[in-house]
């Protein structure tokens, strides 16, 4: 079964965001990584280290809102309308490329699908009607 799940983008702000969502709507953050803490990070100016790379709520049954905090020093930018992405969680490694090629085709990829750091097969894009699209499958241990 895919699982899709939103993902939200701040400009530094997203553990002051989450911290208020989970007083809304309870619960324990699954995931709460800060830059720092990521590989090949040590390059990052001071203030950009303690920005969020990934963090996690589980808001209903089957349903978890997602966000991270851009990185201004890496060119990033928010503007009302792209700072969010839907997130796709499929099946298998087959499922996730047979998704990722096929919700890109005619758009633009960010991050091509590879398999990184956290154990996953991850990769980004922007569909061909301005869309923005995650797309993941957690490698088996």
């Amino acid at each position: 079964m895919t699982i899709v799940n939103t993902y939200l983008n701040f400009d530094g702000k997203a553990e002051e965001a989450f911290n208020f969502y989970k007083s809304v709507f309870g619960g324990e953050f699954v995931t709460f990584q800060r830059m720092k803490d990521a590989p090949g990070m040590e390059q990052l100016p001071a203030a950009e280290k303690e920005r969020i790379m990934h963090v996690s709520l589980p808001i209903s049954e089957g349903y978890t809102l997602m966000a991270s905090d851009t990185l201004p020093s890496a060119g990033h930018t928010i503007t009302e309308g792209n700072n969010y992405h839907i997130s796709v969680g499929a099946d298998s490694e087959e499922e996730t490329r047979r998704l990722f090629n096929g919700l890109s085709a005619g758009g633009k990829v960010t991050m091509p699908l590879e398999k990184m750091f956290w154990g996953a097969l991850f990769g980004s894009f922007t569909d061909k009607f301005g869309i923005n699209w995650m797309v993941n499958y957690e490698l088996p241990k």
